[in-house]
């Protein structure tokens, strides 16, 4: 489980590597990024910052040995136009759109009850994550991020079933604070649906049918949340 974990992290971080149209080129720890005013990023800074959705690099020596880019800041509206190109992530092997999954009962640590089979006509996101998963952590500041849009609606409830306890959980989120209502002790509702790799997300439409799933994180899977939430509210997809 965690050896999947770290390979879904590098192959992010693979993903988050940009490449120039029509180039070979192969962005690594020799590559030089710089900004406009000429400083020059460590290898860790950049790729933590493109990372965060909120920058890009653009070649500028690609000839050069090692090759030349530049580090920009994207706005909100280049931003939002680049999670509207992104493709749709492949779908886990866990559950299938169109069908109701089974029940479960949930008890977050803030001790709030769900049972899913009387959630209808709600939006129900579910994330399954467990604290040691790279990927599953950088995540949580998108996915927080994320919830904010719907801050205050009572039609769309996020839960994150956590494999951890909580104890380790209340540790953690004292660091880290995650936005979703947190699960604990959530291993046998991952085993419920088969889940094996992590983080794993589910989004069910208002008549409790899966209308998202994916396993994994990569750039596409925040914006393609957002959009399958907002199509299950009814509005555009």
């Amino acid at each position: 489980m965690k050896q999947l974990c770290f390979f879904l992290a590098v192959l992010f971080t693979l993903c988050t590597n940009a490449q120039t149209p029509g180039t070979k080129i192969s962005l690594n720890e020799k590559t030089i990024v710089k900004d406009s005013s000429g400083t020059i990023y460590p290898y860790v800074i950049w790729q933590k910052l493109l990372q965060t959705g909120e920058y890009n690099i653009k070649a500028l020596n690609i000839n050069a040995d090692p090759p030349e880019f530049l580090l920009v800041r994207l706005n909100e509206a280049e931003m939002k136009a680049r999670d509207e190109r992104m493709p749709k992530p492949r779908e886990s092997a866990y559950f299938r759109t169109g069908t109701n999954i089974s029940n479960a009962k949930l008890v977050t640590l803030d001790k709030k009850k769900y049972n899913l089979k009387d959630l209808a006509g709600k939006v129900v996101v579910l994330n399954f994550w467990f604290i040691n998963c790279p990927p599953c952590r950088m995540e949580i500041p998108h996915l927080n991020k994320m919830t904010e849009t719907y801050k205050g609606r009572e039609d769309v409830i996020f839960l994150a079933v956590a494999l951890d306890e909580a104890y380790e959980l209340k540790n953690f989120l004292k660091e880290m604070p995650f936005n979703y209502g947190i699960v604990d002790g959530g291993r046998y509702i991952a085993s419920q649906y088969g889940i094996t790799s992590y983080p794993t997300h589910v989004v069910l439409d208002k008549e409790g049918k899966v209308a998202f799933h994916t396993s994994g994180y990569g750039m596409e899977t925040v914006p393609w949340l957002k959009k399958s939430i907002d199509a299950a509210l009814g509005g555009k997809p």
